[in-house]
């Protein structure tokens, strides 16, 4: 059993067959001759996809299992990776899509922390993978490989008989994502079969049609990935796994395969835009661009409209299923420093300290409710309970995100609330400068952090990236962002890097250029 607290959040409704395996054996029936999945060179149909899944679920319950065991997977994007997840959803067990960026050490920490049964890795990760189950009662399959301690995917399938997918409930455990904490044990966010049924078969689902390629551009363990690559299933349309990701690399597939629908990071939009295959690439066939992870920026999604057809969808929403707003760039190009507005049947608001909404115009905290929202952190009750906000007799969770709304219902965002910068009493939004420094030609990427002060307790800097080519000297970029804002909000000072250090999708980590500034304070 999962160790949560007992939440209660909204519910979608949920009958039987609403889960996404019992979707996937209706698509293959309803057609088997259309491509569920191309890898490569390799395109895989519904009617052989569904079957796989159907044998990867019986080879899975080949061993006892009890509703709900955790099944993680440490690989690369493939067919087989495709298999293993949704085969642990047709056995009715539930999922651990595990980060292969993390390290080994804190890889060995989410298997401890999720108890997980069994674990499928590819072989590009066969060193971590053994390492990791070596002494641990947990059953190894290769994707690509065989050793002593795992079974090659194809011969761990030929063991099982293909099933009739396990009747789950809504309240089963459907997957177990793991945050992209830098220290410590990352929190394990659990969603129900009822949350994901909320986000593949809620609104957002107009978006798509069983006629649609979605690509998969990001990694499958990533929640930014699940939004689109859900849908895509379940409305029975085809996935194109792009493998690793280059700008080259997607506009290739895109003409090649006549994609329709993307979800991908800000930076990702930015290296695709810069990249010069781009005007020559037939991009005519993209009907839907998505967003999310981190905000787009506007000036991005002004050349994303003027140099493609397709509609701009930016989606605003925690992995936790805290607040969704979209903003459909195209309808409201006046609104593009936004991320629009709730999506129907969410509540979002901004509220001050006490919890109490706050006026249009005016910044707070971004809170909401949503039937997309997790079943808890896994063994982390105190965390837990730390998101949780409750008015009005209802449960909201707190993004830990500042944002207003102005006078049409439309959120933006300021900052996060730990990143504020308080610089002699006043708020300083680091987003603000940023926006202001990217404006400069010379300006790749920026990000503004707060360092200590003697005088006005800490103070913005800048940290910037330079455009190839570029040349821009820091008195110049600090001269250019403090003509600009006001008095209170000025740089202290520039600093040019080589690079920003990442997370796997793209957030910058403000934490890690934090760090050397303060580890000397008290």
């Amino acid at each position: 059993m999962l160790n949560l607290i007992a939440l209660d959040t909204p519910k979608m409704p949920f009958e039987p067959g609403d889960d996404l395996a019992s979707i996937i054996a209706r698509v293959a029936a309803r057609r088997p001759e259309a491509v569920a999945l191309v890898d490569g060179d390799r395109r895989v149909t519904w009617s052989s996809l569904a079957p796989a899944i159907a044998r990867t679920a019986g080879a899975l319950l080949g061993k006892p299992r009890a509703r709900g065991d955790r099944v993680a997977m440490l690989g690369a994007n493939s067919v087989e990776y495709v298999e293993a997840f949704f085969g642990t959803l047709h056995a009715g067990l539930c999922a651990v899509p595990l980060p292969t960026l993390a390290s080994k050490e804190t890889l060995a920490l989410m298997l401890e922390d999720c108890g997980a049964r069994v674990l499928f890795a590819s072989a590009a990760y066969r060193d971590v993978a053994e390492d990791l189950i070596r002494g641990r009662r947990i059953e190894g399959v290769g994707f690509d490989f065989e050793s002593d301690a795992f079974e090659r995917h194809a011969s761990f399938v030929a063991g099982g008989s293909a099933i009739a997918p396990v009747l789950v409930s809504g309240s089963d455990p459907f997957d177990v994502i793991y945050s992209s904490g830098t220290t410590g044990v990352p929190k394990g966010i659990v969603h129900s079969h009822a949350a994901r049924k909320a986000s593949y078969a809620g609104s957002r689902a107009s978006y798509f049609s069983e006629t649609d390629v979605n690509i998969v551009a990001t990694p499958f363990y990533s929640n930014t990935t699940c939004v689109t690559w859900f849908i895509a299933t379940a409305r029975g349309g085809t996935n194109v796994i792009l493998g690793k990701f280059s700008p080259d690399a997607f506009l290739r597939a895109v003409e090649q395969h006549h994609v329709t629908h993307a979800m991908l990071v800000p930076v990702q939009y930015d290296r695709i835009l810069e990249s010069e295959r781009f005007a020559e690439t037939d991009v005519s066939s993209l009907r839907y661009l998505f967003s999310t992870s981190a905000p787009l920026r506007a000036e991005t999604k002004r050349k994303i409209l003027e140099r493609t057809r397709a509609d701009l969808v930016e989606i605003y929403g925690l992995t936790e299923g805290g607040p969704v707003t979209v903003l459909e760039g195209r309808k409201h190009p006046d609104k593009l420093a936004s991320v629009g507005k709730p999506s129907p049947g969410i509540d979002v608001r901004v509220v001050d300290e006490a919890g109490a909404p706050v006026p249009s115009g005016q910044a707070g905290e971004v809170i909401g409710r949503s039937s997309n929202m997790m079943d808890g952190y896994l063994n982390r009750a105190e965390d837990t309970n730390a998101m949780l906000f409750r008015t009005e007799g209802m449960l909201f969770f707190k993004t830990g995100d500042l944002g207003r709304f102005d006078e049409d219902g439309f959120l933006y965002l300021l900052d996060r609330k730990k990143d504020v910068i308080i610089s002699g009493g006043f708020n300083v939004y680091a987003t603000d400068l940023e926006a202001v420094i990217l404006r400069h030609p010379a300006v790749s990427e920026a990000t503004v952090i707060g360092i200590p002060s003697a005088r006005w307790g800490e103070t913005p800097i800048a940290l910037v990236v330079l455009r190839p080519e570029a040349a821009a000297t820091p008195e110049e970029l600090l001269a250019f962002c403090n003509e600009r804002v006001g008095k209170v909000q000025r740089l202290h000072a520039v600093e040019i890097r080589s690079e920003l250090p990442k997370n796997a999708i793209g957030k910058i980590l403000k934490r890690e250029l934090r760090a050397p500034y303060w580890k000397d304070q008290a």
